[in-house]
């Protein structure tokens, strides 16, 4: 414990930044990871009635107590068809969009300090470098090899850091991106099945063959 705190010491203050980060980036992984945690999923039952919830009259009752992604864009779409919208797809999709933003939250900034991390320990490193070399300089040359191989190694100690920072949190910052796209793909099917039966309906509508002419109106009168 000594030995780690020691050398902390000789990183100089980018070890500490290096720190900062850590741990920035760790209370932002458990905020978003405990909130994946609590969305709740559209019930089975839920799901497999998605297709006839538009032509219910009881819809929005419904769907009323529901929670999650899922069931805001359920409630909106519903809630749009009611009040005479057409373009339903356009209200799920901006409510998805909605979601997906509230639910990336944080992770660019993860990003940030993932991706800066190593080339905050290399700034660290060439500084330290520098300051080595001058007094080398200062010194006119006469320096021993011991004393430049020390120097060295604790100008490296940012490096070191720097990148025992960035690796796990670019892993955590993949496996929380991997948690959205999950979940946006859930979103899309949602909004998929919730229109299926008004798709079909409308499909319908056109393949219909025009009914028979009436003949007898036509010819009356002849």
């Amino acid at each position: 414990m000594n030995e780690l705190a020691e050398m902390i010491s000789k990183g100089g203050p980018i070890v500490w930044v290096l720190a900062a980060y850590s741990v920035v980036g760790v209370a932002i992984v458990l905020e978003r990871y405990f909130l994946f945690i609590r969305m709740r999923r559209l019930p089975q039952s839920v799901t497999e009635q998605l297709g006839q919830l538009l032509v219910r009259r009881d819809a929005q009752d419904y769907v009323a107590d529901l929670k999650g992604p899922e069931a805001r864009i359920i409630q909106g779409m519903i809630d749009a068809d009611r009040k005479g919208v057409k373009d339903l797809a356009r209200v799920g999709g901006r409510v998805r969009d909605d979601e997906l933003q509230r639910m990336a939250l944080g992770l660019r900034t993860l990003g940030v300090l993932s991706n800066t991390a190593p080339l905050l320990g290399l700034l660290g490193t060439i500084t330290g470098l520098i300051k080595a070399f001058i007094v080398i300089e200062e010194a006119g040359g006469r320096v021993d090899g011991q004393a430049l191989a020390g120097g060295i190694w604790e100008a490296m100690i940012t490096t070191g850091v720097g990148l025992s920072v960035a690796i796990p949190l670019l892993i955590l910052l993949h496996f929380l991106e991997g948690m959205v796209d999950r979940r946006a793909q859930s979103m899309e099917q949602s909004i998929a099945l919730l229109l299926e039966r008004r798709s079909i309906d409308a499909d319908s509508i056109k393949e219909k063959p025009d009914a028979a002419p009436h003949w007898e109106e036509i010819t009356d009168g002849v």
